[in-house]
């Protein structure tokens, strides 16, 4: 997108459900930020069908499958009960003959590229790779570790249905076999290469799949720094969540956590899920705070969407990070038009800067806007 930035423009619309007129507001939702907080009882199974519509033309699973005698994949908190040759709501993992198959050591949906560090990344100002923090058990060297890379790898395939996700082509490939090998993309490390970022979509239902890469690149360059860090919706199974915890903790990576929305009803409107287990994910990964805090192990990340996720909601999701650890670090995110979301304007720089304030008002230590590159002009 470059320095193209739209300019934010002035948008007012009427709500379908109290009839106000405001703005921001997505005339495709339909519905403002308010309503899906206090009123989305009134509209939980007409949010369910808009998401169930978005999904339709690429093929997915208008919602997590739930077939009589099919098999259940529990890597995410959909729980899908898969029917034979059927899908689950993440559109990868599939019941062939009997057998859930997708996303495992050998069957990897995902492209990756060499990222120079320090990258763009939402920890980057944190994180070992941007600050060289952890030196020199994680860094080679003091400050931003340039000369080396980042293996960002993006895994096609997600457990939620965000209405303004950023990357949102990858659901053309939803219902296609992953192909990739764990050992193949392992072997994408080069000796310049000393962090790995699991991405998406999201990492979630093909976590067995970047486990298994991140062991083997590991073991093939033990004598090197080689951190592994997820950005994720964290919705994915406890069991698993551990497993990657254990591997950040000990190559000196991150844990990068999407909090959409701590109000449900807002949440579930915008990514069709809800935000449970995300809550006691991120709870779950801060307790293991304490066993390194340098470079820190958990960091959130929030889009700041006009007109929905407002600096109040950011002060509900900052307090909720806070009353578990207030040094917890948090990235506030500039949202850009995109996908079923086009409709609403580019963040502002009143909007994004009232945020940082709720943020701090709340408690949190260690807060910043991450990319104020894209900022609307606006006021």
């Amino acid at each position: 997108m470059g320095n193209d930035i739209a300019p934010e423009r002035e948008q007012r619309s009427r709500c379908r459900l109290c009839g106000e007129v405001v703005g921001p507001l997505s005339v495709k939702l339909g519905y403002c930020g308010p309503c899906l907080i206090e009123r989305h009882a009134e509209i939980r199974d007409r949010l369910a069908a808009l998401h169930a519509s978005v999904r339709t033309p690429f093929g997915l699973p208008p919602r997590p499958p739930r077939d009589d005698g099919g098999l259940v994949c529990d890597r995410c908190l959909n729980v899908c009960r898969i029917g034979l040759d059927r899908f689950g709501y993440c559109g990868l993992r599939k019941n062939e003959a009997g057998q859930l198959v997708g996303g495992d050591q050998d069957t990897g949906r995902v492209s990756w590229y060499l990222d120079p560090l320090p990258t763009n990344c939402v920890a980057t100002w944190v994180c070992a790779g941007g600050t060289g923090a952890g030196h020199p058990r994680f860094a080679g060297r003091q400050g931003p570790q340039r000369g080396e890379f980042n293996l960002a790898v993006f895994y096609e395939a997600c457990s939620f249905d965000c209405l303004f996700c950023q990357n949102w082509t990858f659901k053309r490939s939803a219902n296609r076999p992953g192909t990739v090998t764990a050992a193949q993309l392992a072997a994408a490390v080069t000796p310049d290469t000393s962090c790995i970022c699991y991405f998406g979509g999201d990492p979630g239902p093909q976590v067995v799949h970047s486990l298994a890469a991140a062991r083997l690149a590991r073991e093939a360059q033990s004598e090197k720094i080689l951190r592994v860090c997820w950005e994720t919706n964290g919705s994915v199974a406890p069991k698993l969540l551990d497993r990657m915890v254990d591997l950040a903790l000990e190559s000196g990576g991150t844990i990068k956590f999407d909090l959409k929305a701590v109000s449900n009803g807002l949440h579930h409107a915008l990514t069709g899920a809800r935000n449970r287990r995300t809550l006691r994910n991120f709870a779950r990964v801060a307790d293991k705070c304490g066993e390194r805090r340098d470079p820190p192990l958990l960091v959130g990340a929030t889009l700041l969407v006009p007109g929905y996720v407002d600096p109040a909601e950011v002060g509900r999701i900052a307090r909720f990070v806070s009353d578990l650890n207030p040094d917890i670090p948090y990235s506030l995110l500039a949202f850009y038009p995109q996908f079923f979301l086009s409709d609403l304007p580019t963040t502002s720089r009143r909007h994004a800067h009232e945020a940082l304030a709720a943020a701090q008002k709340a408690g949190l230590t260690r807060v910043r806007i991450g990319n104020e590159h894209l900022l609307g002009r606006g006021s």
